[in-house]
């Protein structure tokens, strides 16, 4: 699969993935993918990339923001606070585990040197969890979206800035990894993520306009209309994995953390502005 990946220095081409990938680092990849998607939308500041499809569809845009006046996630904001005011059954809180308080989603994901793996922030909250003996959260939805919520309101304005150790070649193998998920076809559709999110990006399928790659990770969790509740990242990996008629992989399994990293990796430099609403 590797030789048939797409090389993200002819993300021109990206809808192609028959061409042979051309060697690159993290850093080519990251200025190839966002120089694309600024002359794909010559129009749309580099900001804007943070409110995903609503940077490049006005009509939806206009919708988004009267939502946002009242917007559908204040509830979780306010459930998300509580769980992190509340103390566990031993006493401690998340602050024992977080101790730089809930503004810390800019930090998330980062790559763990002594475990050899990428680290994200759900992962992290069950992790304090099970070590104060509590039960670990659903990471799709539920007390999961409410908290990263809370986090991700008390983040926003923070820019993304992933790191990928360059003298740790497992950090950068595990963002080939996600690059190689992100070109992949799959599916009963032979399609990738590619397909709908580099070169069809701005177009229309359906009644859906497509959202740009550039921005995708930077309004986690999302209050998303067709749910009818809050959701995670990782619940919109394993969606878009069952649009495609492809068997999901684990939340939080190593796949889609490498995603993840891979993904928030190239949207270094926006600005974080979740939780978000969408369609």
């Amino acid at each position: 699969m590797s030789k048939l990946l797409l090389s993200l220095t002819t993300v021109g081409l990206a809808c192609s993935l028959s061409i042979p990938a051309l060697a690159s680092t993290p850093e080519e990849d990251k200025a190839t993918f966002q120089a694309y998607f600024t002359e794909r939308f010559p129009t749309v500041p580099f900001q804007d990339f943070a409110n995903g499809v609503y940077a490049v569809d006005p009509v939806g845009r206009e919708n988004w923001e009267a939502i946002e006046e009242f917007p559908p996630y204040e509830n979780a904001l306010t459930a998300g606070e509580e769980m992190w005011n509340t103390p566990f059954a031993n006493g401690k809180t998340y602050a024992d585990c977080f101790p730089d308080g809930p503004a810390i989603v800019g930090k998330y994901p980062y790559w763990d040197k002594d475990r050899g793996m990428v680290i994200t922030l759900p992962l992290a909250i069950n992790e304090c969890l099970e070590a104060n003996g509590e039960k670990p959260l659903d990471y799709a939805k539920g007390p999961m979206a409410d908290i990263t919520a809370y986090m991700a309101f008390e983040s926003r304005g923070q820019v993304t800035n992933v790191e990928i150790p360059a003298d740790d070649p497992r950090a950068v193998a595990a963002f080939e990894a996600g690059k190689e998920f992100y070109f992949a076809r799959r599916g009963q559709f032979n399609f990738s993520c590619s397909h709908c999110h580099f070169g069809n990006s701005g177009t229309t399928l359906r009644t859906e306009v497509l959202s740009p790659a550039f921005g995708h990770t930077t309004h986690w969790p999302v209050y998303r209309s067709k749910w009818g509740e809050m959701g995670t990242l990782h619940r919109r990996y394993k969606g878009c994995n069952e649009q495609v008629r492809a068997a999901p992989f684990p939340l939080q399994g190593e796949e889609y953390r490498n995603l993840e990293f891979f993904m928030t990796y190239l949207n270094n430099g926006l600005e974080l502005n979740g939780p978000g609403a969408r369609k």
